[in-house]
């Protein structure tokens, strides 16, 4: 009996023995199947490609992203290869395929999005680049964009002279925000000398004063108080924020909601320096479609709220060819701003974020490269593991 006993456990455990091929594999497909259900669910790592929310992000920061905060989303687009997002790595080809499209939720959540939460949610508009129209991706797979949350559901936003208010309040600015200056010098500027401040955004131009007088400088991008240090140096003569006029708009750049009217053709005197009151939709708030709210909203009702057929005639909202005289929102939304205020496409130019495009609230820097850095200093030291706030 133990021989039978010994001859069969032989047996058996040559029968469940695994090669190394067979080993690799499994290791593998645990590995991925790991990474997809923590990146699902609890936290993504994003790279900054742009500068739009300096000082407060750098490009070349490396950030987690918490899931997990404001809920998990359940997938729109099942099928995807796991752990891409548009495109498969290093190609053109798409890897997802949008045969099934299913209703999207969100799970419990730890919390809510705030006001001056740092959130990356997916760019709604639909994408144009400079060859032409992107693919209309599905609300999953469309650009993730990182910005600073301005404005909650039923808030109201204004920008007056720079200084952003909410509920009629000024709204507390971030330690890194930026604005476009100025500065008149007697002397060539080198390049080390903009990087001892930390300011990577240089063009040298001429500005014009009184319309007659040409002055030779750089517009740069910086930090107020790094503008006031540079008011003191021997060769800089002076230094002016670069700001647009009161009831001036911007043909060349139209703010939201004149860059989705007919072109040239303004609905409100706003620009990006002085912009709104304009008031943030909540989920089942009802407006009144007079002539100004369906030029404010009638985007949001065509393309986030699932309605079908919607028109605007004669400033007039249709629905399926009949005429609305109100609207309840079904979803809540949120207005996005870039800490680099004059170098930020944000909510300002395009409009409200939906409640179903949020991603994640960005906590922490875990790795920061500095593109311009050299062999000594490519690793910015001082921002490895930096929560972000």
């Amino acid at each position: 009996m133990n021989l039978l006993k010994t001859k069969s456990a032989s047996k058996s455990g040559s029968s469940t023995h695994k090669s190394k091929t067979r080993e690799w594999i499994d290791s593998i497909v645990f590995a991925v199947v790991a990474a997809t259900l923590i990146r699902w669910l609890l936290l993504e790592a994003f790279t900054i490609p742009t500068p739009s929310m300096e000082k407060s992000l750098l490009v070349g920061d490396f950030l987690f992203v918490s899931k997990v905060h404001y809920g998990t989303r359940t997938p729109k687009t099942p099928l995807q290869i796991p752990l891409t997002h548009q495109k498969i790595w290093g190609t053109d080809i798409p890897s997802y395929l949008d045969w099934i499209q299913l209703p999207q939720y969100r799970l419990p959540g730890l919390t809510k999005v705030k006001n001056n939460d740092v959130v990356v949610f997916n760019y709604p508009p639909r994408e144009y680049t400079y060859a032409g129209m992107q693919p209309d991706y599905p609300t999953d797979l469309k650009t993730n964009y990182i910005k600073r949350c301005i404005g909650i559901p039923g808030d109201v936003v204004e920008v007056r002279d720079l200084q952003v208010y909410v509920n009629g309040k000024a709204a507390e600015n971030p330690d890194g925000i930026q604005f476009r200056y100025f500065m008149e010098t007697n002397v060539s500027v080198n390049e080390r000398t903009f990087r001892k401040y930390a300011i990577t955004d240089v063009q040298s131009r001429t500005e014009m004063y009184n319309d007659s007088i040409p002055v030779s400088g750089y517009e740069i991008k910086t930090t107020p108080a790094t503008a006031a240090e540079l008011k003191k140096l021997s060769f800089v003569k002076s230094i002016t924020v670069l700001k647009k006029k009161k009831g001036v708009t911007d043909t060349s750049s139209p703010v939201y909601p004149n860059s989705v009217a007919t072109p040239n053709q303004p609905v409100f005197d706003w620009n990006e320096d002085w912009y709104g009151p304009i008031t943030v939709p909540k989920k089942g708030m009802k407006i009144v479609l007079d002539s100004q709210n369906v030029a404010m909203y009638h985007e949001m009702i065509a393309k986030y709220e699932g309605n079908e057929k919607v028109t605007v005639k004669d400033n007039q909202l249709l629905i399926d060819g009949k005429v609305q005289s109100d609207y309840t929102f079904k979803q809540d939304y949120y207005f996005m701003m870039g800490d680099n205020r004059h170098n930020s496409y944000d909510s300002r130019f395009w409009g409200f974020v939906p409640e179903d495009h949020i991603v994640g609230k960005a906590f922490i820097i875990w790795l920061s490269i500095d593109p311009q850095g050299g062999f000594t200093d490519k690793i910015r030291w001082n921002r490895l593991f930096r929560l972000i706030h």
